[in-house]
């Protein structure tokens, strides 16, 4: 660029700073000043008596004939010689002089006064510039210049070198023919480049280096405020965005960076700018300039979580363009925010009940995901017929399912990320209740981004202005994008599975047909789906594909209230807890019934069993039952005596009105009863996570070890044929165990042939195998030969803690104590899946539970049986003294006091 033109007058040369901004060309900057309330005013300052190459510039848009511009030879070298030198510092300047269009010419010194580096003469000085032509050297300045040019001359540097300086010419590249393939060739990597303008806050024109491609790179991730071009053609600047144009201006402008090109969005190239000072993205947002944008943040490499943080902190400080933000979760508490709950119910693909540490009960929908529905000619059409979500709408069942096996009955991590209004019913849209949407996690599993991912959920599109979304909702685009590609679940192309299950309750025709078939199956696979009452509850029974109504045989459970033609009629005392009870048990659980009879209304009859419980027996346990007179002819009745046994002598629940029929008075007082105290010695061959243990008989041992060897034998000289075993549930089979030998076993569940559940009948444990580890138990070993030696028992007089942390660690002590060793067991007294004992070491005859009692493992269960009255003494006594000295459970006091609700506990 030249310096000439006609000055309009000597202009008196006042000293003045500024910092640099922009480099125009070898000698021509422009210098921001103060900030006096507003943007920092700017001026363009022309180095006088000097001349460097002039920049190549573009062909103009409007005008046809026009053409681009390329450098002059040694301007770049010149243009960057003023960049790499002023960028950013401050600078000191005087006017020496004006041309009519308003052009200012002066001298620019580096620094704060004149002392510092003559800008003009440096460039001489290194042959990037010479002096204006016409120029005398009349003055001491002149002078100076004319000196430096002549060295700069002699010495053969910069335009005064041989050759034409055809190498110092860029190739500039305005445009790029393929800007997608374009940037996949970069893979990813950085790229050097100087920013040479900045739009907006995220939105800048970069020279890539070496290869001096010109391109707009949009910053991956966010968006600044910008500036809106009216229909006269003046802009009109957003709030903020002339400051966030400014900060990015100050920090980047004709800076050296590295560019990571990650996307492209029409001819501009989405990208990160990284500057050895940090992350302009994460800076933007971190001040209030910028929001995250949905629709690029998945290209961002960086991990977008940060963005998010940097989002979230400028919200939380209000910062600028939040500066009227309103958190989606302000009126709620901190507890009410993050709280682990129980899961008791799965409503829906995206929604569940759960039950606080309070004891109450909270509807929890999944944050960002909508479940399957149906769309298309499918909704029209189900309009004629009574639709059952569950089973009609593609992929639901599976959704449900997904979440049921899941997470029923396990403990969740639930992060509140908003709480949607109630919204009104529209023509097109129903009204939908107040919904707590929340991320819930297990295990460190985000369980919605798990739906999404399988394809049984999708995620819902918002606003940008929209605020009210998951706190994880880039990962749920990220799974939902993995799903669409691998062509899982809802985008499948393959046809969507379909499930026609008979709903026969209340069918007495229907249910005859199935009634012959289920008793024969003796137990029978599955899953609550709804319980009417204590004692009435809906079945799904998935070999048989259909829905039956169950009523638990045995026992006489209080009726709940009931709508009657005449009015609602009151439930008895209890029924609502006996519900509350049979809920918590068995609801979307897994379970085995055993159906005896059909009632006239096509309801079956039977025994409903959940991991060795027969629920029956449970609520007479409990007593929200009696036991019924039905019960006599069945193989439960002396369990269920003795259950209701307890009880009723303490008159709880449903026995608190009961009253004994006095005794006549020649009935003899009975004497109280002894402790019967009968150890027997026995192997400890197993242990369970509920801390029930398996036992083998001493006595007995010698004839197991002599029927192992004699059938190891036998299978060595006639090995079974691999595949040939069939299991069924119910099966005994023998079984390789990972040491390679053979043992007993009993089928307990089959999956498929490489999933087979079985349990060692002679030794207490459980191993799934596939079907080519199983083979045919020969006759001559069966349990009609020597019964199966391992006896489930568990610990009497003491309660195992619910929390699972605290449970594992009892579990480990009494591994560590007598798992595989010889110990001494009483039993004390029956109760609901196993006999209750007591254990002793051999050797010191110690109590086992006592122990644990003492380490404050585990609390003391208090009976009232007058025969265990010196026993259960011991026991608390020694619970006491666990508390005065805040062991393990009691380290912070005792929580079964008043704070027992928040802390989750209960007596």
């Amino acid at each position: 660029m030249a310096s000439s033109g006609a000055q309009t007058g000597p202009v008196a040369p006042a000293l003045q700073r500024g910092i640099v901004k922009m480099v125009l060309s070898g000698c021509a900057i422009i210098v921001r000043g103060q900030p006096r309330g507003g943007p920092p005013p700017e001026r363009q300052i022309n180095l006088s008596n000097i001349r460097a190459g002039a920049l190549a510039r573009r062909a103009a848009a409007s005008q046809q004939d026009s053409k681009d511009t390329p450098d002059e030879p040694w301007a770049f070298p010149a243009r960057e010689f003023l960049r790499k030198k002023l960028i950013g510092k401050e600078v000191c300047f005087t006017v020496e002089y004006k041309t009519p269009q308003g052009r200012e010419y002066g001298t620019v010194y580096l620094g704060k006064d004149t002392s510092g580096e003559n800008i003009a003469e440096s460039l001489v000085a290194e042959g990037l510039a010479s002096r204006r032509e016409g120029v005398r050297a009349n003055t001491p300045e002149q002078s100076r210049l004319a000196e430096l040019e002549e060295q700069a001359r002699s010495a053969k540097k910069g335009v005064w070198s041989e050759g034409t300086g055809s190498h110092t010419v860029r190739d500039v590249k305005y445009t790029i023919e393929n800007p997608r393939h374009f940037v996949d060739s970069m893979h990813q990597k950085p790229v050097n480049a100087v920013i040479e303008h900045v739009r907006d806050g995220s939105v800048v024109r970069a020279l890539l280096l070496p290869d001096c491609y010109l391109v707009t790179v949009m910053l991956s991730g966010i968006k600044c405020p910008t500036f809106k071009r009216e229909a006269d053609g003046t802009e009109s600047p957003e709030a903020f965005a002339a400051e966030a144009k400014f900060f990015t201006e100050s920090r980047l402008l004709q800076r050296d960076v590295q560019i990571i090109l990650e996307s492209c969005h029409n001819q501009n190239i989405l990208g990160t700018i990284l500057h050895p000072n940090g992350n302009i993205t994460e800076l933007l947002l971190k001040e209030g300039f910028a929001r995250c944008v949905d629709w690029s943040i998945a290209v961002y490499t960086q991990g977008s979580e940060k963005l998010r943080a940097a989002e979230r902190f400028a919200k939380e400080h209000k910062t600028r363009i939040w500066r009227d933000y309103v958190a989606p979760t302000a009126n709620l508490d901190q507890k009410d925010k993050q709280f682990v709950a129980k899961v008791v119910q799965i409503l829906n693909a995206d929604a569940m009940v759960v039950k606080l540490n309070s004891g109450d009960y909270k509807t929890i929908h999944l944050s960002s995901i909508r479940p399957p529905r149906l769309e298309g000619e499918g909704a029209q059409q189900d309009k004629n017929k009574k639709l059952r979500p569950l089973y009609d709408i593609p992929y639901m069942f599976e959704a449900r399912e997904f979440l049921r096996k899941k997470l029923i009955g396990k403990k969740v991590n639930v992060n509140v990320d908003y709480i949607r209004s109630a919204s009104t019913a529209t023509e097109t849209v129903p009204a939908f209740s107040e919904r707590t949407c929340a991320t819930v996690t297990i295990g460190g599993i985000n369980i919605a981004e798990a739906l999404v991912s399988k394809g049984l959920a999708t995620v819902i599109r918002y606003r940008q202005d929209d605020d009210q979304r998951s706190s994880h909702y880039d990962e749920l685009l990220a799974a939902e994008a993995r799903a669409i590609k691998n062509a899982k679940g809802l985008h499948s192309k393959k046809e969507v599975p379909i499930h026609r299950v008979a709903d026969i309750s209340g069918d007495t025709q229907k249910a005859k047909q199935f009634l012959p078939f289920l008793q024969r199956a003796g137990r029978s696979e599955a899953v609550v789906e709804y319980v009417f009452s204590g004692s009435r509850l809906k079945l799904y029974m998935p070999k048989e594909t259909c829905l039956i109504t169950f009523l638990l045989a045995g026992i006489e459970c209080p009726r709940g209230s009931r709508n009657m033609p005449s009015g609602v009629q009151e439930g008895e005392p209890f029924s609502e807890e006996a519900m509350l009870f049979t809920k918590e048990l068995v609801l979307q659980r897994e379970v085995e019934v055993e159906v005896e009879a059909m009632d006239k209304a096509g309801n079956f009859i039977g025994w409903l069993h959940i991991d060795g419980v027969n629920i029956s027996v449970a609520l007479v346990e409990h007593a929200l039952s009696k036991v019924h007179f039905t019960a006599e002819r069945s193989n439960y009745y002396k369990t269920l005596l003795a259950a209701e046994e307890g009880p009723k002598q303490r008159k709880e629940k449903v026995w608190s009105k009961f009253e004994e029929q006095p005794v006549e008075e020649v009935v003899t007082v009975v004497e109280e009863k002894e402790r019967n105290a009968n150890y027997k010695p026995v192997l400890v061959t197993e242990i369970t996570d509920e801390l029930h243990f398996y036992i083998q008989d001493v006595e007995t041992g010698t004839q197991l070890e002599k029927l192992m060897e004699s059938m190891r034998s036998e299978i060595a000289s006639n090995p079974p044929l691999e595949g040939s075993f069939s299991p069924r549930r119910g099966d005994y089979c023998i079984a390789k165990y990972m040491d390679g030998e053979w043992y007993r076993a009993r089928v307990e569940k089959v999956e498929s042939t490489a999933k087979v559940h079985v349990f060692y009948i002679d030794y207490g444990n459980r191993e799934v195998l596939p079907s080519t580890r199983l083979g045919t138990l020969p006759q001559s070993f069966s349990i009609s030969t020597l019964p199966a030696q391992a006896i489930e028992y568990c610990f009497a007089f003491i309660q195992v803690p619910a929390d699972e942390d605290a449970r594992a660690d009892v579990v480990d002590n009494v591994v560590r104590d007598i798992q595989n060793t010889q110990c001494l067991l009483n039993v004390e007294y029956s109760g609901a899946g196993c006999p209750h004992v007591t254990l002793q070491f051999t050797d010191s005859k110690d109590d086992v539970g006592l122990g644990l009692v003492k380490e404050g493992l585990v609390m003391v269960e208090v009976r009232k049986e007058k025969q265990f009255h010196k026993l259960i003494g011991e026991y608390v006594a020694a619970q006491e003294s666990a508390k005065a000295a805040r062991l393990n459970l009691w380290r912070y006091g005792d929580f079964r006091a008043d704070d027992a609700a928040e802390f989750g506990y209960s007596r």
